[in-house]
């Protein structure tokens, strides 16, 4: 089996739309709220939970990576969004293909983010589980709660991550 090495890409919007939606503030539209004391940016993703699911919030604590790195599988989650915000604005990386059948390896892209921008999978997207390159950076998780199965799992062999400046 031969590896194939994924390029890391910068993060843009543009890039990032067939997948999901960034979270950051960044040249974003705001208005103020609390007597002018606090900036508002609204609704920076939609959450989707589908006809009978909820929204929950939870907070995730990886183990960071260390790169180069072997990609091991890809999920998505097809009855509802999922959101990731570092909260501390700590790097990591993104690896997604589009809705569908299990993505081949041409589906794949890998997105760097170093600016503490969060990213809201859409329903069905497929990612790679949560890559972090530093410790101790939580992230704040947005996502569906409900019944049905929400998590389906791809198995991924001979992909790696390249050594990247961060």
């Amino acid at each position: 089996m031969t590896t194939q090495e994924l390029t890391l890409e910068p993060l843009t919007a543009e890039a990032f739309t067939p997948f999901g939606d960034l979270i950051h503030s960044h040249e974003r539209d705001y208005f103020l709220i609390n007597d002018g004391q606090c900036r508002r940016y609204h609704r920076l993703a939609k959450v989707e939970t589908g006809t009978d699911g909820s929204a929950i919030l939870s907070l995730f604590r990886p183990q960071p990576i260390s790169l180069p790195h072997t990609l091991v599988l890809m999920e998505r989650h097809p009855l509802g969004s999922q959101a990731f915000v570092p909260l501390a604005g700590q790097p990591y990386i993104v690896v997604v293909a589009p809705p569908g059948p299990p993505p081949a390896v041409a589906d794949l892209r890998a997105f760097l983010i170093t600016d503490g921008t969060g990213v809201n999978y859409h329903a069905g997207t497929w990612h790679h589980p949560l890559l972090a390159l530093s410790p101790d950076g939580d992230f704040l998780v947005v996502d569906r709660e409900g019944p049905g199965h929400n998590c389906e799992e791809h198995l991924l062999e001979g992909i790696r991550l390249p050594v990247a400046p961060v």
